[in-house]
């Protein structure tokens, strides 16, 4: 039951992870309609569909891992019951091959950064500075809730191996 209780922990926190996605996407929604409102410079205006589109990308993210985890919830309890051995190992290799991929996020993320960063140098234009500058906090965003994110992975993929699976196979 270590290896259930484990596994359902990490899942919850997961889903708990995933709705800042979605309360920083209310953030970029709120931000396009202040400026679509309240903005009378050129560079206010630019701002608007940017943060509309980072507010959209962000929910479509954090709705669809909220989603996913909730699922993973709901059947971590059948896959363990059907066969214990069995769904340690997939919780090993899935957490593994969780662990590469944000390996991948980590190097890609910074470099998008570095080349908008570099965008709002040469071109100087309302629209490429607003378009710049949003991509840029999207994803500071999605480095901070991934950053947690793999923190999480990485401890859960570290108590897995840990955990005695013959001794929860007997239980």
């Amino acid at each position: 039951m270590e290896l259930l209780k484990l596994a359902t922990e990490w899942a919850k926190s997961e889903v708990f992870s995933t709705r800042f996605f979605i309360l920083f996407s209310i953030g970029f929604l709120f931000a396009s309609v202040g400026f679509w409102q309240l903005g009378k410079t050129d560079l206010a205006k630019a701002y608007i569909i940017p943060t509309l589109v980072a507010g959209i990308l962000l929910l479509i993210i954090g709705s669809g891992l909220n989603y996913t985890n909730i699922q993973r919830v709901k059947q971590f309890e059948k896959h363990y019951n059907e066969d214990a051995s069995a769904f340690y190992q997939s919780e090993i290799e899935r957490s593994e091959s969780t662990l590469k991929e944000y390996t991948v996020v980590f190097k890609v993320i910074p470099i998008l950064i570095i080349i908008a960063a570099l965008i709002m140098l040469f071109v100087n234009t309302p629209t490429s500075r607003a378009i710049c500058i949003t991509a840029i906090a999207m994803l500071i965003v999605i480095l901070l809730v991934d950053g947690t994110a793999h923190s999480r992975i990485e401890n859960y993929h570290k108590e897995l191996k840990l955990v005695d699976i013959q001794n929860e196979i007997k239980k």
